[in-house]
């Protein structure tokens, strides 16, 4: 299989010939212990595995189903939390970004600039992101094919960025329902740039609760398992310690104690891979 570029956040590298990389970390803020006591968790398991590892966690989600939805502690606390992290912990940093106006800010301080899958089209939020000259991860739209990113590339690398990641995080099935074609993950390779699979989105029931998404978090491992045979550089993972008492996604989440045992099998399904 042809190797991808190399992508490197902080001291991480993604594509290439170097290891599959988990990014992971609570879906939102919920606070600074918990954002503390997932991170350290998380660095423990990767060095214990040897796979590179980013933490993510968004300071505001600005998508939820409802106004009532618990949103996160807004950009400048939950900035100045993600920093602490990341000098406290000397990792990087990955978070969402959903309005132009916020890429210089949250470049500041995040070591890699993500735009949500329903946002994957807005140009101006792309453009603002990619001058920054942070790496981008863009989540595909779940309204999209996956040869619809190449027109995404182009716009990030029109404003001289190559630090491109392309993720998939499934396709919109009807209502409330998500699949993943798992063909999606090697057409986007061929742009190549490093693809990663969003393993705890591509398991949502986007709306399925009314005034809040479901999901099915018993296919998470499965759909990983999948996604590192096809030829993935990095699994995405939202995890916390009590999914179900998490503020938000708590139905598609990985629970903490859970995450290496989906971690040993993914590595040994890449070494495999790797010798195809």
């Amino acid at each position: 299989m042809k190797l991808t570029r190399e992508v490197k956040i902080g001291q991480v590298k993604i594509g290439g010939e170097n290891p599959l990389c988990l990014i992971a970390g609570p879906c939102v803020i919920e606070s600074e212990e918990l954002c503390r006591i997932v991170a350290k968790e998380l660095i423990k398991i990767t060095e214990k595995l040897s796979l590179p590892f980013v933490f993510k966690a968004s300071f505001d989600k600005a998508n939820r189903s409802s106004l009532s939805s618990f949103r996160g502690p807004g950009i400048k606390d939950g900035l100045n939390i993600l920093s602490k992290i990341k000098q406290e912990l000397k990792i990087p940093i990955l978070t969402d970004v959903h309005e132009s106006h916020q890429a210089e800010r949250v470049a500041e301080v995040a070591s890699c600039l993500q735009i949500p899958a329903l946002l994957s089209r807005q140009t101006d939020l792309i453009s603002a992101c990619a001058k920054t000259g942070k790496p981008i991860n863009i989540k595909k739209g779940q309204f999209m094919a996956p040869e619809d990113m190449t027109n995404v590339v182009e716009k990030i690398t029109s404003c001289g960025n190559e630090e491109i990641l392309l993720t998939e995080r499934g396709t919109s099935f009807g209502y409330h329902n998500l699949i993943v074609d798992f063909r999606s993950l090697v057409i986007m390779r061929e742009s190549g740039y490093p693809v990663v699979f969003d393993a705890t989105h591509s398991v949502q029931l986007p709306g399925g609760g009314g005034k809040h998404s479901l999901g099915k978090s018993e296919f998470v491992a499965p759909l990983a398992r999948a996604a590192v045979g096809v030829g993935c550089e990095a699994i995405f993972m939202e995890v916390h310690p009590e999914p179900e008492k998490a503020l938000c996604d708590g139905p598609n989440m990985v629970a903490l104690s859970e995450v290496e045992g989906i971690l040993k099998e993914l590595k040994e399904i890449n070494k495999i891979r790797r010798l195809s």
